[in-house]
């Protein structure tokens, strides 16, 4: 029985003492529930294809060179905008940020430019962050004319329910089961990701459901085999993460960092970087007990510059604890000469980088989940003095 198996196959009781109720449970969902996403994504497509062109995003595949789109979110609903940017950013063919809405709070007015069309797209959720609700709030009134795409997975959210009667906004609710209940976001992060993907191929969602077809069953292969590599890993200790990827893979590399930091309540001190970034600075944080998770490319160019990266953390011989997560079982010199475990992701078909995130970010979810048994914590509520919760809903707006 795999390392995740085991936990799943736990008493309610057990579970319940010792908090395994949920998190366990909405990791391994997810695969699933990405059809079931994109299949309540087919339904709504007319309808959200209709607001876009009203919005300035062109029907056809021409460039829509006066509409700038921002990915709103705050914490791991931000990362999920920067998960997508660059895919957006291709397929439609116009200036796509992702904007933290913590920064949109304070300095809207530097984000928003006379004469220009504006679609901000709101990840949340609860869809009743304080920051998240406040920002839209702000939003509609200083600036009427910014259309609103709102995507969250709670339909009692203020998000959800608060803005229904505008013109200039429209909701995509998803199911209950992917309202995870646990405090970190795991089924939550990669089913938005998912929604925005799906959003990204709107004029064509066929195709975009082959490849996600493919991302699901990756997923649910991958998974049990990974739950046992990084239950092991945590098993051997460390006492820090570095993730690192590239593109749209740095964001799966900064989800991760944040799901190992919650689910060990900040005890497994965690971050992420680019590869290339890496040189320039916080390489002197990795020492011998840092294990270094590598998210490598599928693109062989961008590969070699990465696989250059883990050759000198091995050549300064910084760090013995490496993991590289490999998108199919590659045929570089390099990477046959990779020391550490190795995470073959499989894929049946080619699948580009843009599309990774929501299969690498298991194994940050997956080394948080068991980091946090092992500090003695409670993964569906790892903070027992309520430093961190659920919903951030206590910030004071001015």
């Amino acid at each position: 029985m795999d390392a995740l198996a085991r936990l799943l196959a736990l008493s309610a009781a057990e579970k319940e003492m010792r908090g395994l109720v949920h998190t366990p449970r909405e990791i391994l969902q997810q695969s699933a529930t990405w059809r079931r996403t994109y299949q309540k994504f087919l339904q709504l497509a007319p309808s959200i294809k209709e607001f876009l062109i009203q919005a300035g995003l062109n029907g056809s595949a021409q460039t829509s060179p006066q509409l700038t789109v921002l990915l709103v979110g705050a914490g791991t609903s931000d990362y999920i905008g920067k998960s997508l940017c660059a895919l957006l950013q291709k397929q439609w063919r116009c200036e796509v940020q992702a904007v933290p809405s913590t920064d949109l709070l304070t300095n809207i007015e530097e984000h928003v430019l006379p004469e220009r069309s504006y679609l901000w797209i709101s990840f949340s959720r609860s869809g009743d962050s304080a920051e998240g609700v406040a920002v839209l709030k702000a939003a509609l009134e200083r600036y009427p004319e910014v259309r609103h795409l709102i995507v969250t997975c709670n339909d009692h959210g203020k998000m959800a329910c608060s803005f229904n009667d505008r013109r200039n906004v429209f909701s995509i609710v998803l199911d209950d089961e992917v309202n995870d209940r646990g405090l970190a976001m795991t089924s939550s992060f990669s089913n938005m990701v998912i929604v925005g993907q799906a959003l990204a191929h709107l004029r064509d969602l066929e195709t975009y459901g082959t490849l996600l077809d493919d991302l699901a069953s990756t997923a649910s292969q991958v998974l049990l085999a990974a739950a046992d590599v990084c239950e092991r890993l945590v098993h051997e200790g460390f006492s820090k993460v570095c993730f690192l990827g590239t593109g749209p893979l740095k964001g799966a590399a900064t989800e991760s960092a944040l799901k190992v930091l919650e689910l060990t309540d900040g005890r497994v001190m965690s971050f992420s970087e680019s590869f290339l970034g890496l040189r320039h600075g916080p390489l002197s944080a990795i020492d011998r007990d840092t294990l270094v998770v590598s998210f490598l490319s599928g693109d062989e160019r961008r590969r070699a510059y990465e696989l250059d990266l883990v050759k000198e953390i091995f050549d300064k011989r910084l760090t013995a604890k490496r993991v590289a997560v490999l998108p199919t079982r590659m045929r570089d010199s390099a990477v046959f000469g990779l020391e550490g475990d190795t995470i073959v992701l499989g894929f049946q078909h080619p699948i580009a980088d843009l599309y990774r995130p929501p299969v690498d970010v298991l194994v940050g979810q997956l080394l948080g989940l068991f980091a946090s048994l092992r500090e003695g914590l409670k993964p569906d509520a790892p903070s027992p003095q309520g430093v961190i919760n659920r919903v951030v809903s206590h910030v004071t707006i001015h």
